[in-house]
């Protein structure tokens, strides 16, 4: 179910993604209305969009094939970083990037290590990249 995130927290101004400020780098596409333009991109700004609990962003980035039918948020999880180990793209519409994210859940810190997949919809459909599925690593 998607939380009812009726304050969502202050817009920062280092974006969480760690690539700059958060205008500039994440906040463009979160609340800007612009479209990420790789794949890289759209998983930078999907990570601030979790760090920030913004379901809608992730629900408006996340292929309808694959998308879940609901979406949660624990707000014992703090977001501490992401580090983007490879960003391959495939051809005009398939790449895939991936990333370590760390966290911290009651005082113990974790880290979600994954390929994800992602695919460009046709320029009729808006040509926005989406995300598809991803593949953890142990």
């Amino acid at each position: 179910m998607d939380h009812p995130n009726p304050s969502p927290p202050a817009t920062p101004l280092d974006c969480p993604c760690g690539g700059g400020r958060y205008a500039e780098c994440c906040g463009r596409f979160i609340d800007g209305g612009q479209v990420p333009a790789s794949a890289e991109q759209l998983m930078r700004s999907r990570y601030t969009a979790y760090a920030l609990a913004r379901g809608d962003y992730l629900r408006a980035t996340w292929h309808a094939s694959t998308a879940p039918a609901e979406l949660g948020f624990d707000d014992a999880t703090r977001w501490l970083g992401l580090q983007i180990r490879q960003h391959v793209q495939h051809d005009a519409t398939h790449a895939e990037v991936e990333f370590v994210a760390r966290y911290k859940v009651g005082g113990r810190a974790y880290r979600l290590h994954e390929r994800s997949r992602f695919e460009r919809v046709p320029p009729e459909e808006g040509g926005r990249w989406l995300y598809l599925d991803g593949t953890l690593f142990d």
